[in-house]
């Protein structure tokens, strides 16, 4: 096996059944590594995303004030004996749905194990050592990335 890259339009990529002969077969190889690179980079996105919208799904704490708000003075106060006293005693939140949070987290766990696979299997066609393969894997990360973190940033 080559350990150079080279520009031959004769691969095999993965598995003995993806054996690739001829530009044709080059050009529909490199399109479907192309999408699954986009779809990498959606995945990444997608947990993101979950990532903070649970966060922001939980309730916030009723005993401090958001950190923007809030002072070193302020601490001070709110810890001092004689101003705690003064303040009515609050009941804390009630819990967090734990069904909605494993569920949530199973999602995340599968989404993760999705794209731990897919990365793998990306950085598996990169070593392949074909350049038309290695440069659809970079387009196909920058056309991900382009389309969907503008989405989470955004929001």
């Amino acid at each position: 096996m080559s350990m150079t890259f080279g520009w031959s339009s004769s691969v095999t990529l993965l598995f003995d059944f993806w054996d690739v002969h001829g530009p044709a077969g080059m050009v529909l190889s490199v399109f479907v590594v192309l999408l699954l690179t986009v779809f990498y980079e959606v995945l990444k996105v997608w947990r993101l995303w979950l990532s903070r919208s649970s966060k922001l799904a939980q309730p916030q704490s009723a005993y401090a004030p958001p950190p923007s708000y809030r002072s070193d003075s302020t601490a001070a106060l709110e810890s001092s004996p004689s101003e705690s006293s003064l303040n009515p005693m609050e009941p804390p939140p009630p819990a967090a749905n734990t069904t909605h949070r494993w569920l949530l987290h199973a999602i995340q766990t599968a989404l993760h194990m999705l794209q731990v696979s897919l990365g793998y299997m990306l950085m598996l066609c990169v070593m392949s050592y074909n350049t038309w393969i290695f440069l659809g894997v970079v387009v196909g990360s920058v056309l991900g990335y382009f389309i969907s973190f503008p989405l989470v940033v955004h929001k």
